[in-house]
Order: structure tokens, then sequence, then C-alpha cells
């Protein structure tokens, strides 16, 4: 073998075991790395099946590899909400299966602060019906429902097609309603964002509530998805946002209204973006590829299990 074909073997090898070497400590560290931690809220909400709901979510994101989720349970409706002071810190999001009694002045300012100082916070489908006094919290969610919200709690927002853009409304009334569950089409309005990055541009969802006529103060808040609520299904006849981000401070934000039922918490739809959801409040970024098995514009696809 000549000295110049010897060279280039030994620089090739020497190339090789680079990027071997910088895989393996990218791997290992992967492997390594510390868990997000997620502190589930539940214990009281209109929807009674919050304790299936609350175990069908800590499995999903346990799954991933990326979390380690623990529950903090209220009392039950009527109960002593000063007993309830969890400790915010250990955690880097707080996800809401909440809408019940108000909570003690001391937890709702060390929530603020949480959210405030960079903590992630996820809030699931009732949990926008929940506190329609509390201020910072309607900031955080971005808009809600029901609790005698009204048009002084801030706009409708809902989608212009024509126009490519959502849209505040003033207009007097009341804040959320919906129709009879259904399937329906989600559609992307932000393929670019990171929890939606690679996502089918429109997909089936299994049967749901779809939330209509939210409102709020709609601050410093991007609707990634939306549906169109149907008036024959007793909908707005407006296209309504279903998946939002919203920044408090330092905090992000993530609002999904999907998941009213187990049902609906089984849909891969719900699954994959609460994943992606709950990693990106947390870091900013998504790691986790969308599944193979992820719904079609016709065709929805369940969690068998």
């Amino acid at each position: 073998m000549t000295n110049k074909k010897l060279n280039f073997v030994k620089r090739f090898i020497i190339l090789l075991t680079t990027f071997s070497f910088l895989f393996l400590t990218q791997a290992i560290a992967q492997k390594g790395a510390k868990p997000i931690n997620v502190l589930i809220i539940d214990g009281q909400n209109n929807h009674k099946n919050w304790p299936q709901t609350t175990q069908l979510m800590k499995g999903y994101l346990e799954e991933t590899g990326l979390f380690k989720v623990s529950v903090a349970t209220t009392p039950p409706e009527g109960g002593d909400m000063e007993t309830f002071k969890p400790d915010f810190s250990p955690y880097q999001v707080v996800l809401s299966n909440y809408n019940g009694d108000s909570w003690s002045k001391a937890t709702k300012d060390a929530f603020e602060k949480f959210v405030n100082n960079g903590g992630g916070f996820v809030s699931v489908h009732a949990a926008d019906n929940a506190f329609p006094e509390w201020e910072a919290y309607n900031k955080m969610i971005g808009v809600g429902g029901w609790g005698n919200r009204n048009e002084k709690s801030g706009p409708y927002v809902y989608y212009d097609e024509e126009k490519h853009k959502p849209v505040q409304d003033n207009s007097a009334g009341r804040g959320g309603s919906h129709g009879v569950e259904h399937q329906f089409v989600v559609k992307v309005r932000n393929t670019k964002h990171p929890i939606t990055k690679g996502l089918p541009e429109t997909w089936l969802h299994e049967k749901d509530e779809l939330y209509d006529r939210l409102r709020g103060p709609a601050e410093n808040m991007e609707v990634l998805a939306t549906a169109y609520s149907d008036k024959e299904k007793r909908g707005s006849g407006r296209i309504e946002p279903m998946l939002m981000t919203i920044t408090y401070g330092k905090g992000r934000v993530f609002h999904t209204v999907l998941g009213h039922g187990n049902y609906s918490q089984k849909c891969k739809g719900f699954i994959t973006t609460l994943q992606r959801g709950t990693e990106w409040v947390a870091t900013g970024k998504v790691t986790q590829t969308v599944p193979k098995d992820f719904p079609m514009a016709e065709t929805v696809s369940i969690r068998e299990n």
C-alpha cells in the first residue's frame, strides 16, 4: 500500500472513530438525562371521569421516557382548601386536570410565581373552566369558558379563514359552550411550531366536546390548531381554537381544549400533542417524533389499551 493510500485510511479511521465516540457520548447523555418532573393537579372536576383521565395522561407522559409524573389531589368539593399546599419547586411542569373550588391565596400566589419565573403549565379541557375570577390564571390560559365568563372576561377568539389569522370579537355574550359530542377535523395553523411541526395539516379527532365561544384576555397567545364548530352539531358556526400556546412572564403554557372523555383522550392525536406540548413548555423544544399511526384527515387512530 502506498504512503498516500495509507494516510487516507488512517484519516478515515480517525474520522470514523471520532463520529462513533460522539454518537456514543450523545446516546449515553440522553439515556442518563434527568427526567422532566411533572405535577398533575386533580381532585375536583365537573367531568366525573377525572380519576381515569389523570391516570391516562400520567401514563402517556411516562411512556415517552422523558417525564417523571406525580399527582397532587385537592380535597373534595366543599373541603378545606387551605390544606392544599403543593410545593411547586421540584417540578418543571404543572398539568391541570382540575375544575373546582378556588385554591387558597397562598397556593395561588405560589403558582403564579412558579409560572412567572419560568415554570411550564399545561391546561387540559375543563381546566379552562376553572377560576373565572383569578386574573393571573385567565392570562395564563388565554381564553376560557363557563363560570359566568362574559364580555368583561375578554374577547371571543376564533379563526378567520379569509384573513388567515385569529380574530378577537368583543361582542357581549356568555363565554363557553359546546354542541353534541362527535368526531371532528383538527386543522394545524402553524406547521412550524415545535409542537405541531411534522403533524398532518388536518387530522380526524375521536368523539369529543368541541369547545366554542371561549373568551378571555387572549394576551401573548398563539393559536396552533383549530376546528370548525358545526351548527348542525349545535355549535357556533365558527372556526374555534383547539390548541394554543401562551407566554406568562418567563413561563410557557400549552392549552388544549381536547380530552373530554376517556375515549377522547385515547385518540393518538390527543396523546401526541399532549406529550409534545408538555415537553415544549418545559424545554422550549420538542425531541419526540410524530408516530406513524398518527390520525389522518379521514381516519381516527385510537389507543386500544
